[in-house]
């Protein structure tokens, strides 16, 4: 049966795409779906900029502090929400993102600062105005990154009998939700509404609506997601809620506020 078929599905792909013996590494997975992420995004936020005649260069300095930001703020994120007990100890380690270790939430934070500083040097806008313009992009290379993790085989969840479990074998757990897809998914849908409102109604004129819709529904999914997933680090088990959704909830109340200014 079809069922059966899903149910027995083992999940074990080399993160690597293929190995260099002189370096004892190669380009993974993870690095071509995250660039892959961005580069769509780019293409899409392109498109929004030329819907409403902006200058291109616009777009292309917005992107430089996109990217700065994803990746400071994403590996900060993660030093210091999640495992600081160890970093504190081992400072020369924090910049080094290929050992992994990257949070989403940090991420947000940092490209929050980051165009806020872009509105300021750049665009001369309200700050609303660009993040607005950022959703699109992100929630669609957020989808890219969490299928970066499920190449990775990590940030998967708790075990599981449905007919969606996946064998994470890498780690010979038992099958489990595959919530790296469930959250692309989620990222996907939050994409598809934002573009909709975006590229045929007249939100994009309502400073902050975008936004809103963004910051509930990406952060709303990963908090109802979480419920799924196994804890990350150890401390998280001594918490009414992980860290993931503890870092949420106030960006979903944000999303709420915009809207209602909206």
């Amino acid at each position: 049966m079809l069922e059966d078929l899903i149910a027995a599905i083992t999940w074990d792909p080399n993160p690597e795409i293929f190995h260099l013996e002189f370096l004892n590494r190669g380009p993974r997975w993870y690095g071509l779906l995250f660039a892959t992420g961005f580069y769509l995004a780019y293409l899409v936020s392109r498109r929004m900029f030329k819907k409403e005649d902006l200058e291109e260069d616009l777009l292309d300095k917005a992107f430089l502090y996109i990217f700065v930001g994803t990746l400071v703020g994403a590996r900060l994120g993660h030093v210091f929400f999640y495992q600081w007990d160890y970093y504190q100890n081992h400072l020369i380690e924090i910049p080094m993102i290929w050992k992994g270790g990257l949070a989403s939430h940090g991420a947000a934070i940092a490209i929050m600062i980051a165009l806020w500083m872009n509105s300021r040097n750049v665009t001369k806008r309200p700050v609303l105005w660009i993040i607005d313009r950022a959703t699109l992009g992100e929630s669609l290379a957020g989808a890219f990154i969490r299928l970066g993790n499920l190449m990775n085989s990590e940030i998967y969840g708790k075990p599981t009998d449905l007919p969606l479990a996946s064998i994470f074998v890498r780690d010979d757990p038992p099958p489990r939700h595959p919530t790296q897809i469930y959250e692309a998914l989620a990222y996907l849908l939050v994409f598809a509404v934002l573009a909709h409102l975006f590229f045929k109604t007249k939100s994009r004129h309502r400073l902050g609506l975008l936004s809103g819709v963004f910051f509930i529904g990406v952060f709303g999914f990963r908090i109802l997601i979480e419920f799924l997933k196994e804890n990350q680090v150890p401390f998280e088990e001594t918490l009414p809620l992980n860290m993931g959704q503890i870092l949420s909830i106030p960006l979903v109340f944000l999303g709420v506020l915009l809207l209602v200014r909206a």
